[in-house]
């Protein structure tokens, strides 16, 4: 069952690694150095994932050059069944976890024989049967994104599944997604359907990340570069090495911030305690036997007597000494 005690941290290489292998190895490298919990790849065969007329996406014409198809963007942007075991045991040797999001059935077969400790899916293969038929039948826990669908698609997909072996990711399929866009009140809604959500972050700061975590993600994903101003699809709204460290550690102070759910006064808070919060003091000098009632007690600083809770308990009991005023009243003064 998938149960992540902490928020789960993925640097989304993705294709950033411009079909180099040592460029791949340098992420994870990286990404290691950051904090991040995991690195993630994409497995494809382009001929598998596309056909030849494909074309771009608008965002992808812009920061690409020489290639006019979709489907020549991901040719040149394969990672090899070699590379993808390379990279896994790179990761291992580097103690962070590998993923790669598997767009078909042979990819997913490689990375089960690789026996990663998670699958992710991508948001427009939501609808893949192959694909979820075959993820679902490895009992392995899977991360699956949400973005361009509605709760009817969410549950036709996740009817292979068992509840507790997904985590379903909100998503927002826009690079970069603008704040207007991200809806994270939807989180609540992906809660009713897998045991854990996630957050696939496409926005251009941190707040939508932490907003997810306070609301109840606890895996959060975020695109990762070496540099900003490398060509390819992805490189000009992910993080680099520096701006991802940042990430993690807002992510990991949010985190701090949150805590848990319960309300206890807290260690730090003793001294407080005992300072300022009133207690039943004299109101004048009182005299023994002289019965206790509203106007003669009041409640004053510091915590050293009975409390404002337990005036009530008090009123109309007689007081076996004298007692000035201020001087706390306690429990011990009362006839029995």
């Amino acid at each position: 069952m998938i149960n992540f005690k902490k928020v789960y941290i993925i640097a989304e290489a993705g294709v950033n690694h411009n079909g180099s292998f040592n460029l791949a190895k340098k992420l994870i490298f990286e990404a290691k150095k950051t904090g991040a919990d995991a690195i993630k790849f994409q497995s494809f065969n382009a001929d598998k994932l596309a056909i030849k007329k494909t074309p771009l996406a608008k965002y992808q014409k812009k920061k690409i050059s020489q290639i006019s198809t979709h489907y020549q963007m991901l040719k040149k942007l394969e990672l090899s069944e070699l590379e993808i075991r390379g990279l896994n045991k790179f990761a291992k040797k580097l103690k962070i976890d590998f993923i790669s999001t598997p767009f078909d059935v042979n990819s997913a077969k490689l990375l089960n024989s690789l026996n990663v400790k998670y699958f992710k899916t991508a948001s427009p293969d939501l609808s893949d049967y192959y694909l979820h038929k075959y993820l679902s039948s490895t009992n392995k826990k899977v991360i699956i994104s949400t973005g361009m669908s509605n709760v009817s698609e969410i549950k036709k997909c996740i009817k292979f599944y068992r509840k507790k072996n997904i985590i379903l990711m909100h998503c927002v399929s826009s690079y970069p997604a603008p704040d207007e866009s991200l809806n994270l009140k939807c989180l609540s809604i992906l809660k009713e359907y897998s045991s854990q959500v996630g957050y696939s972050d496409h926005s251009l700061n941190n707040t939508a990340a932490i907003i997810a975590v306070s609301l109840g993600a606890k895996v959060v994903e975020k695109h990762f570069t070496l540099n900003n101003k490398m060509r390819g699809p992805d490189h000009f709204f992910s993080l680099n090495p520096n701006k991802f460290k940042e990430f993690v550690d807002q992510i990991r102070t949010a985190e701090k911030m949150l805590g848990e759910k319960k309300k206890e006064c807290q260690k730090i808070e003793t001294e407080i305690k005992k300072i300022s919060i009133k207690s039943v003091v004299a109101y004048k000098n009182l005299k023994k036997g002289e019965k206790i009632t509203l106007n003669n007690i009041c409640l004053k600083r510091p915590n050293s007597g009975i409390s404002g809770f337990d005036v009530k308990k008090i009123v109309g009991k007689k007081l076996n000494k004298n007692i000035k005023k201020d001087q706390s009243v306690k429990l011990s003064d009362f006839v029995n």
